[in-house]
């Protein structure tokens, strides 16, 4: 399943942004009571007052509504679907994969739905978004201008973590997830097995040059592209990730994997390991 990162969570931002700021809440209607973590100030204190701004703090989307703060994570199956004109009907709780609607006062609006029984998307009705616990343990946003090669540096010195690892942690680096770590590794030519602090100073470069491009490249690819679009095109933006068994479209080498309980990994070993296949057992502590 294609987790929203950065990229495609940016892309849902600018196009909330683009259709709500300075509508007016009208209603929200929740489909699932255990998809809001907060119960101070309640969802109806959002009504009657209009929309300011929709912003993103790494996979998290922040929309204020006159200094109240909608947040929500779209977590493994979450999504959002937009209306132009949202229909009539009630959002009936536990009866559909609708979690949360949001009306607004030119009948349009949007739900954020969620698939399958194992139920992670998150919502948060709070006055600062650093109320929210995971925006709060956020690190440093990696396509911020501050976020710089010497930065990048910083954050990996003494990290004896496989680099993998270290790329989806999102208290170390915020937006990068499963996908977007393997299309990084693979541009960077690493093994995603790398420990962070034996990396050398020209490998450092090459992976904070190739995490800037394949990240502005992949926001700059979901731009403008409506909210149902985007889950294609990041799928289809893909070299290594969600690839395994095809060619490797740099050197035509199989692009092998990794498994876990319930996730997994892909590389090339032509470009990433010497050629050698990775062994499933020396990721036991990658994933958490």
């Amino acid at each position: 399943m294609t987790v929203p990162e950065l990229p495609e969570v940016q892309a849902l931002v600018d196009f909330l942004g683009g259709r709500i700021v300075g509508r007016v809440v009208t209603d929200v209607e929740l489909g699932s009571i255990a998809v809001l973590k907060t119960f101070d100030p309640p969802p109806d204190g959002l009504l009657g007052s209009p929309v300011d701004g929709v912003s993103r703090h790494g996979k998290f989307i922040d929309v204020d509504v006159d200094g109240t703060h909608l947040v929500f994570h779209l977590a493994r199956a979450g999504w959002l679907r937009w209306f132009d004109q949202v229909p009539s009907t009630r959002v009936r709780p536990g009866k559909s994969p609708i979690a949360l609607r949001v009306r607004l006062d030119d009948g349009a609006g949007f739900d954020l739905t969620e698939a399958g029984t194992r139920k992670g998307l998150a919502a948060y009705v709070v006055r600062d978004p650093e109320e929210v616990g995971g925006i709060a343990s956020l690190g440093p946003d990696p396509l911020a201008d501050e976020f710089t090669r010497e930065a990048f540096g910083e954050v990996l010195a003494g990290r004896r973590q496989q680099i993998k690892g270290v790329l989806r942690d999102q208290t170390i680096i915020a937006g990068i997830g499963n996908a977007y770590s393997d299309e990084i590794l693979h541009a960077a030519k690493l093994s995603p097995f790398a420990i962070a602090a034996t990396l050398t100073e020209e490998q450092v470069d090459t992976l904070y040059e190739a995490l800037r491009r394949v990240l502005k490249h992949a926001v700059d690819v979901a731009t403008g592209k409506p909210a149902a679009e985007l889950k294609d095109a990041k799928r289809a933006g893909m070299a290594v990730h969600g690839r395994a068994g095809e060619k490797c479209p740099v050197c035509g080498d199989v692009v092998r994997e990794v498994s876990f309980a319930d996730s997994s990994l892909q590389y090339c070993a032509t470009c990433q390991t010497g050629g050698k296949p990775l062994a499933d057992r020396r990721m036991s502590r990658l994933l958490r």
